[in-house]
């Protein structure tokens, strides 16, 4: 069994499908997969805050068991959770979202297995998943590539938490992910979870830059990450284009290498759309 981790709201569901999409299109593998999904309801502090919806969570189960019929999806809600632990904390107001926060429940949440990929939903397989999955993580806490920015600008092993191979075990042992949350309910932190997260590390594997490719796609490239990032031209700017965004994929990327998965999650979103909206 593959245990997957995505964490978001109801905007997620793009990033859900195409990132499963293409794990299970670039996986030679017969083993099932296992998605969980951590969401939560937090529209007191902005409208658009909602949990994934049923109607998502039933189609996406239709979807991957279309390829495996063992395959299954599970959704956690961490609303009380949150609530509980993070509400008004100084982190609430974060960079990107209160839904980065919420991975760091993992250890929390009973059921969970002992070894979880956590991924962002702006993450593309370009290979087999096992490639990533199957590194062995004995002893340590999580395995992660460097951050394509942070290991210039802060230090050479500053990591990207964007893809993050848990051995939860371990992080139970040694309070990896309860330390990050006494973090984030005391100040601020720049990056929010990510820095709370890489302060709170006891021991961590590092992983070569293919299995987390924040600016280029290689062929060796395992995955793409679709995170912001800085262009040149026309003019120096930052843009954040997902792999949904097609056309942007085509038109400033140049890539292609990833329209049978696109070409059906056009299809499949047209048919979410059609059919059940």
């Amino acid at each position: 069994m593959v245990n997957i981790l995505f964490c978001g709201n109801d905007k997620v569901f793009d990033g859900m499908l195409t990132c499963a999409l293409s794990i299970l299109k670039r996986t030679s593998s017969s083993e099932p997969f296992t998605f969980y999904v951590f969401t939560m309801d937090v529209s007191h502090l902005k409208d658009t805050y909602v949990p994934v919806t049923d109607a998502q969570m039933d189609f996406f189960k239709e979807v991957i068991r279309g390829y495996n019929k063992e395959n299954t999806a599970i959704k956690i809600d961490v609303t009380e959770l949150y609530k509980t632990e993070f509400g008004g904390c100084p982190n609430e107001g974060a960079y990107c979202s209160p839904y980065t926060l919420i991975r760091l429940f993992a250890d929390m949440i009973d059921g969970l297995p002992d070894k979880l990929l956590y991924l962002d939903a702006d993450i593309m397989f370009n290979r087999d998943v096992h490639l990533l999955y199957d590194v062995d993580i004995s002893g340590y806490e999580y395995a992660a590539a460097r951050d394509h920015y942070g290991k210039y600008l802060i230090r050479p092993d500053y990591v990207n938490a964007g893809v993050l191979l848990f051995n939860l075990a371990y992080v139970k042992q040694t309070g990896l992910l309860k330390k990050a949350r006494a973090l984030i309910k005391a100040k601020r932190l720049t990056f929010a979870d990510q820095s709370a997260i890489i302060r709170s590390t006891t021991k961590k594997k590092m992983l070569p830059q293919k299995f987390n490719d924040q600016k280029f796609l290689h062929k060796h490239t395992v995955v793409r990450h679709f995170s912001k990032r800085l262009f040149w031209l026309p003019y120096p700017h930052t843009d954040n284009i997902k792999q949904w965004q097609v056309s942007k994929v085509h038109k400033v990327f140049g890539y292609y290498q990833f329209d049978d998965i696109l070409y059906e999650y056009v299809y499949l979103k047209e048919k979410f759309n059609r059919e059940v909206l």
